[in-house]
Parts: C-alpha cells; sequence; structure tokens
C-alpha cells in the first residue's frame, strides 16, 4: 500500500512557559515491507529541532523553545510503501539483543492471571508460534478494546482490573503476558490505515507488541485487533514498554496546566486509489 500519514499535535498552557523540551520520536525509518518515501516535521513556532538516533535504533528529534510559550503546534506529514509480511519484521535497526527485551518493567508486571496465562500456554502446548498466537488471541479475548487513547499510562495490573483499555493497554499486557512465558517483547508506536465505513479515519497512533519467534526472530502480533500487523501498518518506534517509544515526551518549565489535541489522518494517495 501507498499511505499518506497526517499527524497533528498542539499543546496549549494556561500560563506561559519559560522553556519546553521535547523527544519527538515521530520519524519512522525504512526497512523489508515499509518504504519511507518522505517524512518532515514541522513546528509553528519558533523552535530547533536536533535530530539522532536513540539506543533503541528509533530516529528521535529533539526540540527546544525558549518562553514565553503559549502554545505548540506540531505536524507531521509523511508518504510510506507498505507489504503484507504477516508481521515479520526484516532488515530493521537493531542496536540490541533479544535478551534484553525480558527485562520486566513497572508497566510491564504481569499479575497472578497473566501468570496463568503464560503456563497453560507454556512449550507442551504448540509450537512457539502457535503459542504466541494463542497468547496474542488471549489477551484480545480478556480486555476490551477502547477506541479513546487512555488519558494515563496505566500498568498491566490496573487495565486488568478495568478489564477495557486501548491499543496501549492491550500491547503492554502481551508483552507482560508473552515474558511471563519466556519470550522477549517489545511495544511498538505507529500508525493503521481503516477503511470501515463506521469507523472513520481519523484517529490516534496506534500501539501493538513484537515478539522474538525463535526460528522466526521479531513478529509483530497486535492484540487490539487479534492480528499480525500488516501493510496497513507503519511502525515507526520501539522499546521496553511505551515510556520508551511514546511519539512525545518532554518537560517544561513553567506553572498551570497543559492541554493537549491529537489528530491523525491515515489515507491511501490518490494514486493507489485510483488504480
Amino acid at each position: 500500500m501507498r499511505l499518506l500519514i497526517h499527524h497533528q499535535t498542539e499543546y496549549r498552557y494556561t500560563e506561559p512557559q519559560a522553556r519546553v523540551v521535547q523527544l519527538l520520536r515521530l520519524t519512522p525509518a525504512s526497512h523489508i515491507g515499509q518504504n519511507v518515501v518522505h517524512w518532515r516535521i514541522d513546528v509553528d513556532c519558533d523552535a530547533r529541532l536536533k535530530h539522532a538516533t536513540d539506543g533503541f535504533g528509533n530516529v528521535t528529534s529533539m526540540l527546544y523553545l525558549a518562553g514565553p510559550v503559549e502554545r505548540i503546534g506540531l505536524r507531521v506529514t509523511g508518504e510510506v510503501l507498505t507489504e503484507d509480511r504477516a508481521g515479520v519484521v526484516s532488515g530493521a535497526i537493531e542496536t540490541l539483543p533479544p535478551m534484553v527485551f525480558t527485562r520486566t518493567t513497572e508497566l510491564t508486571t504481569p499479575e497472578e492471571s497473566l501468570l496463568a496465562l503464560a503456563a497453560e500456554h507454556d512449550r507442551a502446548s504448540g509450537d512457539e508460534l502457535s503459542r504466541v498466537h494463542a497468547i496474542n488471541s488471549a489477551v484480545h479475548a480478556m480486555i476490551r478494546c477502547t477506541e479513546e487513547r487512555s488519558t494515563e499510562v496505566r500498568p498491566v495490573s490496573e487495565v486488568i482490573a478495568a478489564g477495557r483499555g486501548c491499543s496501549m493497554d492491550m500491547a503492554h499486557v502481551l508483552i507482560a503476558a508473552a515474558r511471563a512465558a519466556g519470550f522477549a517483547a517489545r511495544f511498538v508506536t505507529g500508525y493503521i490505515y481503516r477503511d470501515d465505513p463506521g469507523h472513520g479515519h481519523r484517529q490516534a497512533p496506534h500501539f501493538w507488541a513484537e515478539i522474538d519467534v525463535p526460528g522466526f526472530s521479531w513478529i509483530g502480533f497486535d492484540p487490539a485487533n487479534d492480528m499480525c500487523p500488516s501493510d496497513r501498518y507503519v511502525r515507526v518506534a520501539k522499546g521496553l514498554d511505551f515510556r520508551d517509544a511514546a511519539p512525545i515526551s518532554g518537560a517544561r518549565v513553567g506553572g498551570g496546566h497543559e492541554v493537549l489535541n491529537i489528530g491523525v489522518d491515515v489515507s491511501l494517495s490518490q494514486g493507489q486509489l485510483q488504480s
């Protein structure tokens, strides 16, 4: 598919800020099955952008703004060619060994029901790939997916207690279950194209997990949709959990509160629509 991405983010502050520094993980990289044709980040105020690569291999941009800052508008636009590889990740930059992604974090600590799920799908229950598919489907059945993104980042125990959550929450639950079952697993941020009439294209970034399956290496699994990522997905950043791969994170110097508005539109290019 030839996908067009438009991602707008606006911050408004109730009081002027003396300084704002933000870390942006908003730029995807090309690899087998994903070719970035063009990509740009625009800021609608006087700011400095410094590009780099973090320890996970993510493309990052540091945004620096000197005060007084009352509003920040970010616009990301890009075009990406994708192929359906059944979730298999090949040719991507790997800066860390899979063993790093077996480490439990505050957000992905498994609780009793996930330990039971991992035990149910142990090595005696089938081959490695079938086990991971079964765990992904079990998480999909366990947590009701909500269209709205959670306003706070919650640990797995709270998500399971609520029985519902957004794609970010469900990715954390899958990661916790997969690690408990002995797999390396990591969090992934990106975008998804939807063409169902009842959904609409206006949405938030999408989140899923990648699991290191022996014999296959890294494969993506999306518990929110109970499937492996296809050519409708654009993969952007990865980490141990959301905090390592968040599209935007940072700090500000100043009082008051911030109000955040996010809008994402993923569509097909006109050329593909005509064909």
